[in-house]
């Protein structure tokens, strides 16, 4: 084991300590949960729900560590305890995928009618999970829930940046030894991390583009799956004739919920020229108005910047728009409070294709704002660059709503609001370009994700003999 420490985001102090398990260590916890697996995938999956559901009820009893520990992490408290519900509610979600999940049947061959098929689906043994800090619970579980359902064994290593809540989550955990038997959550770094994508069947990660190429080499040198959600720059178009107020709410909260730290956040706005002053002007306002949530925890909206580092991204970025003629309208400046790093939402005008802010992954409460002149204008400049996760559309109607966000080369489009899928997990999509990798994690695809089809083939005739398939009279 190695030691490591973890930064309070709120006091700047490094006032955790834990022990990052080595490659060996990684590989017997992998062993223990593969042994325990034939048995837990043998329950079925209404047994296993009912475990998960008893899992469900223990995190009720622990959320107090639970979120306590999350607060730490995070510097927040509202979305901590969010991040509770969010899981157990998710639980009962996944039970109406399985619910509506009918056996498959024999189907008749049509080139062979004496033959019939059927198909059949078997877990992954052992699924790995790499999870990123920025929702350090929700973003865990989106994987592990629908995988142990799946009737696979879960090997979790969470991020090094926030891991105080491993130890209450796996005291609740602890609670229901069904579970315990074929889940972990496991600390240490990115060392770590590599030994569970090498003792995996399959990984799924969330993070950064660089971190997850590194997963996708590393998965495909064994042979292994990689479900891969990675970055954004999640474009937000708002179209002449969309309800100002409405749009300006929704950039807004697009762009700042959980201080613009999730993939999904908006990181460019590109407004309709002749509306464009209007929604600037009002935009301004509204971010103007948000507050810290300093020093008063249970105040304001705005958290600390958990990931030390990701403060001087923002800093950098900002300093590059300055420098190439942007203007800064509200905010702009890294902020210390507490000894804690904090950034008060940003609007930018004045921002052109070459700075930083509209090239790169902010991860940041910055709104740069663009003017354009034409919707195939806009259609362009949403789609210009690396990343596809999502992006957003404003308009008069659904109708004109619709129509420009079939255009956008995102795997999910917000229509008349932004950032949906962070709240809305019914729908499945996937991530375009270096955004991410493999099928969806939401809808019923987040469940089928984990099991392999097996083709059962049955002859329903005399088998053929060799003699069949003699040479004798061919020609």
């Amino acid at each position: 084991m190695r030691e490591f420490t973890a930064r309070n985001p709120r006091t700047g102090d490094h006032d955790w300590r834990g022990q990052a398990l080595d490659p060996p260590e990684v590989a017997e916890v992998a062993a223990r949960l593969r042994a325990a697996q034939v048995a837990w995938e043998g329950r079925g999956a209404a047994s296993r729900l009912e475990v998960l559901r008893a899992f469900g009820q223990s995190l009720r009893r622990h959320a107090g560590p639970i979120g306590a520990a999350l607060e730490a992490d995070t510097g927040r408290r509202r979305i901590a305890r969010l991040e509770i519900d969010s899981v157990v509610t998710s639980i009962e979600a996944w039970a109406r995928v399985i619910a509506a999940d009918a056996p498959p049947e024999w189907i008749q061959g049509r080139g062979l009618p004496s033959v019939r098929h059927t198909a059949a689906w078997k877990a992954y043994p052992l699924v790995g999970v790499v999870s990123p800090w920025n929702f350090p619970l929700l973003l865990c579980m989106i994987d592990a829930v629908p995988a142990l359902l799946a009737g696979c064994a879960v090997l979790m290593k969470p991020s090094e940046v926030t891991p105080r809540f491993i130890a209450p989550v796996m005291a609740a955990v602890a609670e229901v030894p069904e579970l315990a038997a074929v889940f972990a959550l496991i600390p240490g770094d990115g060392a770590t991390g590599q030994a569970v994508v090498d003792a995996a069947d399959c990984v799924c990660f969330t993070g950064s583009v660089a971190t997850g190429r590194k997963v996708a080499v590393q998965a495909a040198g064994r042979l292994i799956p990689a479900y891969l959600e990675l970055g954004g720059k999640d474009p937000l178009i708002v179209l002449e004739g969309a309800d100002l107020e409405a749009a300006t709410d929704a950039a807004l909260r697009g762009s700042v919920l959980s201080t613009g730290q999730a993939c999904q956040s908006i990181e460019r706005i590109y407004v309709a020229r002749p509306i464009h002053d209007a929604f600037l002007t009002r935009l301004v306002e509204k971010a103007a108005a948000a507050r810290l949530n300093w020093p008063d925890i249970t105040a304001g909206e705005i958290g600390p910047i958990i990931f030390d580092r990701q403060a001087d991204i923002l800093s950098a970025q900002i300093a590059d728009a300055r420098e190439k003629g942007a203007r800064v309208l509200t905010g702009g400046e890294i902020e210390t409070h507490g000894g804690g790093r904090w950034l008060r939402p940003t609007v930018l005008s004045g921002v052109t294709p070459d700075m930083a802010v509209l090239r790169d992954e902010t991860f940041g409460p910055i709104l740069p704002v663009v003017a354009f002149d034409t919707i195939d204008e806009a259609v362009a400049l949403a789609n210009d660059g690396e990343y596809g996760l999502s992006g957003a559309v404003f308009a008069a109607t659904l109708e004109q709503a619709e129509a420009v966000g079939r255009l956008l080369e995102a795997g999910a489009i917000s229509l008349n609001d932004a950032a949906l899928t962070s709240i809305f997990y019914e729908a499945a999509k996937q991530g375009f370009k270096a955004s991410g990798l493999g099928p969806s994690r939401m809808g019923e695809d987040g469940y089928r994700r984990f099991l392999r089809r097996q083709a059962l083939i049955a002859n329903t005739a005399r088998p053929l003999p060799l003699g069949a398939f003699s040479e004798e009279g061919s020609t």
